[in-house]
This record gives C-alpha cells, sequence and structure tokens, in this order.
C-alpha cells in the first residue's frame, strides 16, 4: 500500500502506521508520546486507561456540555452557547489517534433559501442530545435572540434524502424556561418506542396531555416563607423541576414526576427503574431546610419537595420521597447506567453520577431494597479542576465523558477497561416483590379505573413506604366520592393516615372539620415515630389546605397537641413547633426558647440528608466552591435553633419581656455563625419578621438586641470596616499589570489593608507576624516579586503550586480518595488538615490504606480574589502587598522628581 505523503519520517521510524477502517476513514496515528498532562490527573480504578482524544477550547469550539452517538457510531456533541458538532471517534487500541471533528450544518430544502443560508449550522445551545428514531432530538436551552433564533424547547433533526446532512427541524414543544436551571437532557425509554425528558426548575410545566403526579399541587409548608435574600429562584412555584414521558412524535406528554431542584439527567438501570441525581442549594449550607445532593429513584408520581427558599420539605414526609442515597455538596449534570459498558459486572451494574463542581464521577452500586432500592457510593474517577458535563457509554463499550460547561476549557475523554469481562449482554434483572406490587398499584396512576380503590386499599398500611405511596396516588387518581366515606371510616392507623393524606390533598375545605375529627381517633402515643411524622404532617396539610379551624375545634386540637411537646425527636419537635405557632398556643414560646437553649437535639443536623462535616472532603478539590465549606465547617450552624427561631418569627402570644429578650439575642449569636452565601440574609429576614410582631415601643430595643449593627447594608453579609467599591471586572494579568504599573504613589493605606482583609488573603497568609499560616507569609514579597509574579500569582494560583503549600492526594485501597494537606507523617499513619479555615481540625489516614500519594495541581488559594475590584482598589491593594503592610512606605509618599516609586 503506497503511503500518503503527509506521514513524517519520525512516523516511519517508529512504524506506528496503523490504518483503522472504519467506513472509508484512516486513522492518523503520530509518534508515541509522554501520557497527557489532562490523563495524568486523574484517579482511575486499577486495571481502568484513560485516553485524552479532543479539545474543542483548543479549536475555539466552545464548551461541550451534552454527546449523543448515532446510528452509525460516530458522536455528536453540542456546545453550550454554540453549535453541534460530529466527531468520527478513533477505534479502542490505536494510540494517540485523534477524532475527525466537522460543524453539524443543517441544509434546508428551500429553493427561496440562497445556498450561502442553505448550508449555515441553523442548530445550537443544546443541553440534551439523544439518536433516536433515525433521528437526533436536540434539547434547545436558549432564550431566542439575533445569534440564534430558536428558543427553548424538543426539536427532531431528520435527514430526509439521506445524504448524511440533516435538513429537516421540527419543534416537538417549546418550553419556557432558559439557563442553567432551564430544559436538559433525554433518554430513550427501555421499551425503546419512547422518550423521557428532564427539565430544572426554572422551566415551567407546559401543559401535559395527562399526569401521573397531581396537578394540584401547592408549597404546603407551614414555616413562614424566606425566599431567597440574594433573589435566586423568588419566583419559582411548585412543583420545580420535572420528568416528563412522551412518544417519538412529541405529540403525547405525560407527567411522570416534579419536586425537583435542577437535576440534569436520567437513567435507567437494568431493570428499568428510573432515576436522576438532582442538585442542593449550596447557598443554604448550614440551614435546616438545606438538602444535599442526591440520587433520587423516580416512580410513577413521585414527588421530592423541593420548594422555593426555605420552604423545601423534609424527606420524611410522607407527601414526598426520600433520595436512594444522599451524596453531599456539588454540581449534579450526568447520569447513566453502566449496562452495556465493557467493564467488571459490579460497574455494569452501576450508575455513573458526574459532579461537576468537585470532579468526581461516582459509582453507584444499587441494591434492591423492597420496592425500591439502597445504594453504596464509590469514587470511580476523580481529578483536579474536571468541571464534568456529559457522558455515555459509547458503542465499543468504552465510557466517553467531557468536561467544560459556563465557557470553561472543554475536553472529550475516553475510558476504557485493559482485563478480560465477559461481553456485555442485554439483561433483564428480576424485580422484588414489592417492587412488583408497587408497578401493579401505578398502573391506576393513568386514569380512574373502577377496581383502583378496592385494589390500592389494602396496600395503605404496607410496611413498605414506596408501595404506600403508590397506593396513596392511585387512590388521588380516583374520584373522591368514591373513598370519601372510606377514608374518614378507616380504623387502621397507618392506612388511616395514608387515607386522610389523601383526602386532604384533593377533597374540597368542607371535609376540613371530618378531617380533624378522623385524625383525633388515632390514638399520637401508639404510633411509631415514622408513623407520628405522618399524623404532624397530615395535620399541617389540614390548616394549609382545608382552612383555619374554628374556635372550638382550635382549643380540641391544642388540648392534644400541647402535651405532646417537647418530644423525643429533632424531626417531631419541628412538626409539633410547627402546628402549635399556627394555632397560636400560648405554650409555643416558652417551650421553643427552652429547647433553644439546649444542646441540639440528636439527629438535628441530618435531618435534610447527611451531616455538614460529611463535605470537609471535598474543600481542596475546588476551592473556588470548597472554601464556602471551609468557612461553614469553621462555625457550624445550629440547625434546629435556627429551624425553632423561624418558626417563633411568627409567634404572637406567650411572650414575656425575658422570653424576648431571649430570644432576640439569640439572633445577635446567630450572625458569629457561618453558613453559605445566604445565611446571613436568611438570619436576617427572620429576625425582622419577628421584629414585626413586637409592640412598635419596644422595636429600637429588641432591634438593636438582636444585632442590627452587625449587618451590612444588603442584608446579606455582615458589616465590616470595607465594602468593595467595584465595579468589578474579570481581571487578566495583562490588564492588572497594566493598571498596577501606570503608577503606585500616594495610594491609601488604610482602605488597602481592609482589602486585604475583606478579599480573604488574611485567613491564609502571615504579614508581620498577623493572620493564617496555610500560605506562604507575605512579609518580603515586595522585595522578592515583580509586580508581574504577584498579579499572575493572585490571578491564576494554579499556575505555580509550592510542593511546601500544595494538597496531597491520598489514593484508598477501598477505591476512594482523600485530599488534604499533610501536616505529619509516622511510621504507620499520614495526618492531614482539610480546612484552611481550621487547620487544627485533622484526621489520620492509617499508611495500610493508602495506595499512592501525589500532589494535587490546585492550589488552596482561590482564583480572582481581586475580580471585585475597581481599578483604584486593586492599586492599593498591591500597595499594601508591596510595602509589607508599612505606612510610611515609598508607595504612600508623593513621587520625587527622578526618582522611583
Amino acid at each position: 500500500m503506497a503511503l500518503p505523503s503527509f506521514f513524517t519520517r519520525q512516523t516511519l521510524m517508529y512504524g506506528l502506521l496503523l490504518l483503522g477502517i472504519l467506513g472509508s476513514t484512516a486513522w492518523i496515528v503520530q509518534a508515541p508520546e509522554p501520557e497527557h498532562p489532562k490523563v495524568k490527573k486523574l484517579k482511575l480504578p486499577a486495571g481502568f486507561k484513560a485516553e485524552h482524544l479532543y479539545s474543542p477550547s483548543e479549536q475555539k469550539q466552545g464548551s461541550w456540555v451534552a454527546m449523543t452517538f448515532d446510528g452509525k457510531g460516530r458522536l455528536i456533541t453540542a456546545d453550550q452557547y454554540g453549535y453541534l458538532y460530529r466527531l468520527e471517534i478513533p477505534p479502542l487500541g490505536v494510540p494517540d489517534a485523534k477524532p475527525r471533528v466537522e460543524p453539524l450544518p443543517i441544509q434546508l430544502p428551500d429553493a427561496n433559501v440562497p445556498d450561502s443560508v442553505k448550508t449555515k449550522v441553523r442548530m445550537g445551545y443544546a443541553q440534551g442530545l439523544l439518536w433516536a428514531f433515525n433521528s437526533l432530538y436536540v434539547m434547545v436551552n436558549h432564550e431566542s435572540d439575533k445569534n440564534f433564533d430558536k428558543g427553548s424547547g424538543l426539536y427532531r433533526l431528520q435527514d430526509t434524502n439521506g445524504d448524511d446532512q440533516f435538513d429537516k427541524i421540527t419543534l416537538l414543544k417549546s418550553l419556557k424556561g432558559e439557563g442553567e436551571h432551564g430544559p436538559h437532557s433525554l433518554v430513550l425509554a427501555p421499551d425503546k418506542q419512547s422518550i423521557y425528558v428532564i427539565a430544572g426548575n426554572h422551566t415551567d410545566v407546559p401543559e401535559m396531555n395527562s399526569y401521573r403526579l397531581p396537578k394540584n399541587w401547592q408549597e404546603d409548608n407551614l414555616l413562614p416563607t424566606i425566599k431567597d435574600p440574594r433573589g435566586h429562584a423568588v419566583d419559582r412555584m411548585a412543583p420545580g423541576g420535572w420528568i416528563a414521558h412522551i412518544d417519538s412524535l412529541g405529540s403525547n406528554w405525560e407527567l411522570v414526576a416534579a419536586g425537583f431542584r435542577n437535576p440534569f439527567d436520567l437513567a435507567f438501570n437494568e431493570a428499568g427503574e428510573l432515576f436522576t441525581y438532582d442538585s442542593d442549594m449550596e447557598w443554604d449550607f448550614g440551614l435546616p431546610w438545606y438538602r444535599p445532593t442526591r440520587i433520587c429513584h423516580v416512580t410513577s408520581g413521585a414527588e421530592f419537595g423541593w420548594r422555593t427558599g426555605n420552604g423545601k420539605w423534609l424527606p420524611a414526609y410522607p407527601d414526598n420521597l426520600p433520595p436512594v442515597v444522599n451524596v453531599g455538596q456539588g454540581s449534579p449534570t450526568n447520569l447513566i447506567h453502566g449496562g452495556s459498558a465493557r467493564f467488571p459486572e459490579k460497574y455494569r451494574n452501576a450508575l455513573f453520577a458526574f459532579d461537576w463542581s468537585f470532579g468526581i464521577i461516582y459509582a453507584v452500586q444499587l441494591k434492591p431494597k423492597g420496592a425500591s432500592y439502597e445504594a453504596q457510593l464509590e469514587e470511580f474517577i476523580s481529578g483536579p479542576a474536571l468541571p464534568l458535563t456529559d457522558g455515555l457509554i459509547g458503542p465499543d463499550g468504552a465510557l466517553y465523558f467531557l468536561t467544560g460547561g459556563r465557557r470553561l476549557e472543554s475536553d472529550l475523554y475516553r475510558v476504557s477497561y485493559q482485563g478480560a469481562v465477559e461481553e456485555p449482554k442485554a439483561v433483564t434483572a428480576s424485580l422484588t416483590s414489592e417492587q412488583q406490587l408497587r408497578r401493579q398499584l401505578e398502573a391506576f396512576h393513568e386514569k380512574a379505573q373502577p377496581q383502583a380503590v378496592d385494589v390500592a386499599w389494602p396496600h395503605l398500611n404496607h410496611s413498605d413506604r414506596f408501595v404506600r405511596y403508590a397506593a396513596r396516588l392511585a387512590l388521588e387518581h380516583q374520584p373522591v366520592a368514591q373513598w370519601q366515606e372510606k377514608a374518614l371510616q378507616e380504623s387502621d392507623p397507618q392506612r388511616s393516615l395514608q387515607a386522610l393524606l389523601a383526602l386532604t390533598r384533593q377533597a374540597p375545605a368542607n371535609l376540613k372539620s371530618q378531617v380533624l375529627e378522623a385524625l383525633a381517633k388515632i390514638k399520637f402515643e401508639r404510633l411509631n415515630e415514622a408513623q407520628q411524622v405522618d399524623w404532624l404532617r397530615v395535620h399541617e396539610l389540614v390548616l394549609l389546605r382545608l382552612g383555619t379551624p374554628t374556635a372550638p375545634e382550635k382549643t380540641r386540637l391544642l388540648s392534644i397537641l400541647e402535651p405532646l411537646y417537647p418530644a423525643r425527636s429533632a424531626v417531631l419537635n419541628r412538626g409539633l413547633s410547627k402546628l402549635l405557632i399556627a394555632l397560636e398556643s400560648p405554650q409555643a414560646a416558652p417551650k421553643t426558647l427552652a429547647l433553644m437553649r439546649q444542646k441540639e437535639e440528636p439527629g438535628s443536623q441530618t435531618l435534610g440528608g447527611i451531616a455538614a462535616t460529611s463535605s470537609s472532603d471535598l474543600i481542596l478539590r475546588n476551592p473556588q466552591y470548597g472554601l464556602d465549606i471551609a468557612k461553614m465547617l469553621e462555625k457550624i450552624p445550629p440547625a434546629q435553633q435556627t429551624f425553632y427561631a423561624v418558626m417563633l418569627s411568627r409567634q404572637q402570644t406567650g411572650w414575656t419581656s425575658e422570653l424576648r429578650s431571649q430570644y432576640f439575642k439569640w439572633f445577635a449569636q446567630a450572625f458569629q455563625y457561618q453558613g453559605g452565601r445566604s445565611y446571613i440574609g436568611f438570619i436576617d429576614k427572620a429576625r425582622k419578621m419577628a421584629l414585626s410582631q413586637v409592640p412598635k415601643e419596644q422595636f429600637d430595643r429588641y432591634n438593636k438586641l438582636s444585632g442590627e449593627g452587625l449587618i451590612g447594608r444588603s442584608g446579606n453579609e455582615l458589616a465590616s470596616n470595607y465594602t468593595l467599591q467595584g465595579p468589578g471586572r474579570n481581571w487578566k494579568t495583562s490588564d492588572a499589570l497594566a493598571v498596577v504599573d501606570s503608577g503606585l504613589n500616594l495610594r491609601n493605606f488604610d482602605r488597602g489593608k481592609n482589602l486585604y482583609s475583606a478579599i480573604l488573603c488574611s485567613r491564609c497568609h502571615t504579614l508581620r507576624g498577623e493572620g493564617g499560616d496555610i500560605g506562604p507569609d507575605l512579609t518580603q514579597l515586595g522585595t522578592r516579586f515583580s509586580n508581574k509574579d504577584i498579579l499572575e500569582a493572585i490571578i491564576d494560583p494554579d499556575k505555580t503550586v509550592s510542593d511546601q503549600y500544595a494538597s496531597t492526594i491520598f489514593s484508598l485501597k477501598n477505591g476512594k480518595s482523600l485530599v488534604g494537606r499533610l501536616v505529619n507523617e509516622d511510621k504507620t499513619s499520614y495526618t492531614i488538615s482539610q480546612n484552611p479555615f481550621a487547620p487544627e481540625q485533622v484526621q489520620k489516614i492509617p499508611k495500610k490504606n493508602v495506595t499512592s500519594t501525589k500532589y494535587s495541581s490546585v492550589s488552596m488559594m482561590l482564583p480572582g480574589l481581586i475580580n471585585g475590584l475597581n481599578a483604584e482598589e486593586l492599586k492599593d491593594l498591591m500597595a499594601f502587598l508591596k510595602s509589607s503592610g508599612n505606612p510610611q512606605h515609598e508607595v504612600y509618599q508623593p513621587k520625587t522628581a527622578g526618582g522611583n516609586e
């Protein structure tokens, strides 16, 4: 065979010409190179190999966030803010071969359109792609503008003339919503005949043909409403993010589930059960309504309880479902099932969940448990600066994944298993008896059916929560008249609670008295704790959905509730405090304040998911997000006390001067704790709500007592000596250097000193003997480094990370890894610190559990710390650094003639 002239002599010398035939494609193989640095940073399980295939960023092709394989095995990808691309992927075993990449034009056969326009790229801005039914389905996430005329919605692209180019675009459904919480992914259903789509909580639920989750959703929370003080999602009401099931033509839409925050992707396991990976609201970290990212088993009609602001439901509530497993802080993107992977069996049975923020792909090992599952998380792949977006199992059985998003540097990787495995084959897992029963009950979620009540009723007291949920929803889909009296007369406590819950959600308000009478017949003390939670929740929903009790009803209800409070657990006390305060019990204030004076009740920190301290390992994986965790873990807010304080902000009765003083002093103390970015704003809003309840003549006293002087002007930050003036900018080294080099004489010492603290320099660096010791001492900075050196270190701290201050990645035998700063080592263990703001908090790692260690390439220092500064502020900060905090330094003096600054 004659060799093409473009092969280099070096290629021939190494004998590495390999022609991989895929259609008519000849793969051009370069001489072997050292391991790619982007591969070198990855932590992989034993036996797996990663390849870096392509960098769209280097080719100015944007930041890729979605992918699918077409019918010919080619990869189609989407730039988040751009267009579609098609790639021919080199076969496995061809070292260093690169994909062939082409933009994907849409040629519309319109005689009236000039040829120059026909071939224009007409489709993009996609966050979901799916090849199915010989078509490309594209979920556009975009507000139509001059750059791209198509708005958010689901589109179908087809090749009608067989020339391998798409020439037909069909809008299947417009969707109202865009941005990072807009419409997202889509997957083929297990029946291969239909599609499932998913959208975040900023996407309105479109009109559907049918609803497995009844459409009468509400906020359903007696907690006084406080929306996010920073303005996030303040106009987003129930039901939040949602999942729908559609046919291939997009003509029939069925709502499957809702109550998510911002799940990006969804996947079916080998049993055909649906899962998603929902996001948290990291600004709520440390607050009682915070819920971590989590894997959810999405059954028919599922509700997962996301509500705006502080309205998120506890997982324990019976009208929503709990997660299969809580993951922790992060930004979920992709979720896939490993069934078709050419991997060892345990990974073929796993879900792979991608976290964008901290660069981790979790292998989620599912195990059937009753009608649902339980799960174990394994760190499958991780790496610093690895913003994971989408991933798929390819036709070759390898895992392909993308990084990028938010216009970050984007890359395409392939991960394959190097050992011998059985060839993947289609396997349908057997269902547990509870799963089979649940599916039978879910058949009644489609429409009213004569036999539904009789079939579902016996299972309202089933021991499995998912079965009870399915049975209750089966009732709610039937006419209320068929089962109203049955619900009111039911004598079995568990069955009664589920039936009354259904009735409260579906019945008219005139049934309030009868529902309350039925609830009064259920003896609280004879219920287990889960049933007691249900009993309290049904009462809460009666007050919310059926109306305020009459005076006699209120008196009777208080006579039942008041002796129960306080209860033996944090979850019960939350429910009881809600009801007693809503009913204006005079006992609510003194009893609740008594609880606030005690230590946090057992389990109070995990009611929404998992303990905050479980996130400590994430801090140094991505300091941009991790330092928010670090600050909170330095002084964790008391979640249960915060809940009580918010509830009491609406309490009007039972106050004495002493009780009020105790209560408002709590707020001043609460401002000293550290939570997510919205923590201060939420506490201040609750404080102001509480102040609205005090007599006008006492307002000033309690306003001062509650810490009014501690709050900055925005209400979202504590008052400080200096507030950044801005406007800030995304400083580049060249731009910042030009500003600084223009002159640093006669700078403002006090402002520079305040800026040094305001942007957190003093937390980690020592200067003149004061400050933290996490990073280098800055006292001699100005005499040792140039302006350019200093600015580069601030703007791009990852560029050079000294071994002395680098974090270490410890790979463990159990497949996990830990990232921390090594502070001590002996013969048997490593001692590491993971929190720069609390370096005294350490943990030991037995050396026998560690397989390898290496330095992290990610600096502990945040990038872009100066981006909130304007030019004059930047000069003052640099002057302070170069002066080593000396107010007599020449940068604070007039520039002398012929002298230097």
